[in-house]
């Protein structure tokens, strides 16, 4: 089954018309996006936009063969012309099956917001699903029992949680392509899109790139051990959520436990809960050892640097005496055993840690002690990981991987 993709961007395209915003603005060329629309062996044509011949025509295929046009989304504005010769545009009811004279197969998936998502089976076997902007599978998954889709083309960027339900269900498995589609400014194109894709186990390919759906492709190399450091409110929680929201079941490991009548630390706990997928659990602990060793979802662990006053505690680290006579060795010892840990870890696991390095002099002691054993600290764990990022302002940095 052969598939052109002959836009790859939201309903409004990209850049959007009249939006002044850096990613629109950079948006130009080459990496400018049409509204999704998908040409499936040239007989089957999944949403109609403004020049989508034109766009056919770029791409090397007339669409003078189609013999069904779907959509699967409401079209604001006025309505899209339908090029001469092209049948009337339809939607297929949820759940409900049609055959098209062309061989293939096509059944309606509920959506939980307005829309419909499409899987194609092709005369080949091929199997491809398709899914509306801002949708995701209503329930628990959108596959019919059978084995995994060769391809799945969603809205990755803007609803992973769509994609966390597929790989649930096994709708996606690990050999499944993904494509991101209904791409918008939200993120600003270049290395930045390719990173945000890869971190999903996705990609993104250009307007009128034709795939063969079954065809071997590389999965993008998703780093079993990534950190994650930046400074106060530099954005790197949300960075390090950000890169496991496409996946099901993971395990958030908060270090920093509950503070009884802080009212400011509890607002902190309950944004980041909010922000959270509604399917990751959660475990307030610094016991990260026996995490790291059992198999299991993902982890996300934050932070190091919280992890590391809980044993900066336990080691009596804050008494000059005590630190000087044990407190040393009982901290380095600990440490070690975490890094051990995540050197054997066969979970993925992403770490948040505080980058201090930057920061004025501490003018007690005590603080200089916890800086330098963080900086110690993050700089272990680092060399175990195969990825690791600087978040500086909302933007990230890749200093390894």
């Amino acid at each position: 089954m052969e598939l052109t993709l002959l836009g790859t961007g939201t309903p409004e395209g990209l850049p959007r018309p009249g939006c002044p915003c850096a990613a629109c603005a950079v948006s130009v060329g080459t990496r400018s996006r049409a509204a999704t629309a998908l040409l499936v062996d040239g007989a089957l044509l999944l949403d109609l936009t403004p020049g989508a011949v034109l766009a056919g025509a770029r791409a090397g295929h007339s669409l003078t063969g189609v013999r069904q046009v779907l959509l699967t989304h409401p079209h604001d504005g006025p309505a899209v012309e339908l090029p001469p010769g092209l049948p009337a545009a339809g939607r297929v009811p949820d759940g409900r099956e049609l055959s098209v004279i062309s061989g293939h197969r096509v059944r309606a998936v509920p959506m939980d917001a307005p829309g419909t998502g499409y899987e194609v089976t092709g005369p080949d076997g091929g199997r491809l699903l398709y899914l509306p902007p801002g949708g995701a599978p209503a329930g628990t998954n959108g596959t019919t029992g059978q084995r995994a889709y060769d391809m799945v083309l969603a809205d990755v960027l803007g609803r992973p949680e769509a994609l966390a339900r597929l790989r649930a269900s096994g709708a996606v498995g690990p050999a499944t392509d993904v494509i991101a589609v209904h791409l918008d400014h939200d993120t600003p194109p270049g290395r930045e899109l390719e990173r945000r894709c890869a971190a999903a186990g996705a990609r993104a390919v250009p307007d009128g790139t034709t795939l063969i759906v079954g065809e071997y492709h590389a999965v993008p190399d998703l780093p079993r051990r990534t950190l994650v450091l930046g400074g106060a409110r530099s954005g790197k929680s949300y960075e390090a959520e950000r890169r496991l929201e496409g996946f099901p079941g993971v395990v958030y490991v908060a270090t920093g436990g509950t503070r009884d009548g802080d009212a400011e630390w509890a607002q902190r706990v309950g944004l980041h809960r909010e922000r959270r997928p509604s399917s990751w659990r959660t475990a307030e602990t610094c016991d990260l050892v026996p995490l790291l060793t059992e198999t299991g979802p993902p982890l996300l662990i934050d932070c190091l640097a919280l992890w590391l006053t809980d044993a900066m505690d336990r080691a009596g680290a804050w008494d000059d005496e005590e630190w000087a006579r044990s407190g040393q060795h009982k901290l380095a010892d600990r440490v070690a055993e975490l890094v051990a840990a995540v050197r054997a870890t066969r979970r993925p696991v992403v770490l948040v840690s505080n980058e201090v390095g930057a920061g004025i002099v501490p003018a007690t002691a005590s603080g200089r002690r916890f800086r330098d054993e963080l900086g110690r600290l993050n700089a272990a764990v680092a060399g175990e990981c195969e990825h690791v990022l600087l978040v500086v302002a909302g933007q990230v940095l890749v200093l390894k991987g």
